[in-house]
């Protein structure tokens, strides 16, 4: 894998905590949705599912090189898929220290489905190794946010428990990282209501979760308008804090304090929508490891993402600076001459 084209780092290291897992992909027939008691034919796909920090630990290793350094924290089964994973992870370079493979546990699993017009979803397992990340797991590697005291990021994602996440921010807040945080639909009224915003720099969400902010309903709303009134909400809530909104086809929003940058989507054909989001957040943090500003870091961002549903699977292997580079002149991508410097 051949790295961006980085100068210097501004910062040296990402520590984050969330979901470990894998699954599998099913193709329903017919696109009516599936009833409570309703048999369905279909096919399996051949693609391969991964969870939240994997997915975004994984680019962000392979984007920043061995240079940087990326310590997950989390927890498997001592199970053939734990194993798997534990192995790939390491096998990009990741710092594997603090993934635990827990023996009688297993490794959090998803079983997707897909309708024929593209829709889909996913059950997912909640008595996995993940679901047993807990703050005093999070605290056990307190020695690492003190290694990288005001020069590293700290990711919080989904798929461990949210007082997992809280500690991780915490630890982040009194060791000055940079705090990345998400929160799906379902989490975000927690979040808001239990101040989770009040320690994070950078919320990256996805246009439900931006409505769930906003207050209001996204059917029939403009994507534009659902973004414009999250982050007006979110500013009065952390004034200080930056915002990445991600829309599909619609693009992506950004706010940075002072300005809302809205990022075009990539001209692309895809394979597989899922995981774009976790890949547009690892292109996000790689930018701003990078130095760019975060109107910059979208558009890597988004360079990831779109190259990203071009894959079957949720982890796009072959994402690299040439790849990259490449997907760009062919998919007509405006960038920034920082973004530009970064692929060449």
């Amino acid at each position: 894998m051949t790295p961006l084209n980085v100068p210097a780092y501004t910062y040296r290291a990402m520590i984050g905590t969330g979901g470990i897992g894998a699954g599998m992909f099913f193709a329903l027939r017919g696109n009516h949705t599936l009833g409570r008691e309703e048999s369905r034919l279909g096919r399996f796909l051949d693609r391969h599912d991964y969870c939240k920090l994997h997915i975004i630990a994984h680019y962000v290793q392979t984007l920043l090189g061995p240079q940087f350094t990326t310590i997950p924290l989390g927890k498997v089964g001592e199970d053939d898929i734990g194993r798997r994973l534990w192995a790939e992870m390491a096998e990009v370079g990741m710092d594997m220290r603090h993934v635990a493979r827990v023996p009688d546990a297993q490794t959090m699993f998803a079983f997707c489905y897909a309708y024929p017009d593209g829709d889909g979803g996913n059950l997912t397992t909640d008595d996995s190794a993940s679901v047993q990340v807990d703050p005093a797991y999070i605290r056990a590697a307190a020695d690492e946010f003190a290694r990288f005291a005001g020069c590293g990021v700290a990711l919080a994602a989904p798929e461990v428990p949210m007082a997992a996440r809280k500690a991780l921010l915490e630890l982040a807040t009194a060791h000055r990282l940079l705090r990345v945080a998400s929160f799906n639909s379902e989490e975000m009224p927690l979040a808001l209501d239990e101040g989770y915003l009040a320690l994070v720099d950078l919320l990256a969400i996805n246009i439900d979760e931006a409505s769930r902010v906003a207050g209001i309903a996204l059917e029939g709303q403009p994507a534009d308008a659902v973004a414009r009134a999250a982050v007006e909400r979110l500013r009065q809530i952390a004034p200080q804090m930056m915002v990445a909104i991600t829309a599909g086809k619609q693009g992506s929003w950004g706010w940075d304090g002072e300005t809302l940058t809205r990022v075009a989507p990539c001209t692309v054909v895809p394979v597989s929508a899922a995981g774009a989001g976790d890949a547009y957040l690892s292109g996000l943090i790689a930018g701003l490891v990078a130095g760019l500003p975060l109107a910059d870091a979208q558009q890597l961002g988004g360079l990831v993402a779109g190259l990203s549903v071009t894959s079957p699977h949720t982890i796009d292997k072959t994402i690299q600076r040439e790849t990259l580079r490449n997907f760009a002149q062919t998919a007509g991508a405006p960038l920034a001459a920082t973004v530009r410097a970064l692929l060449d």
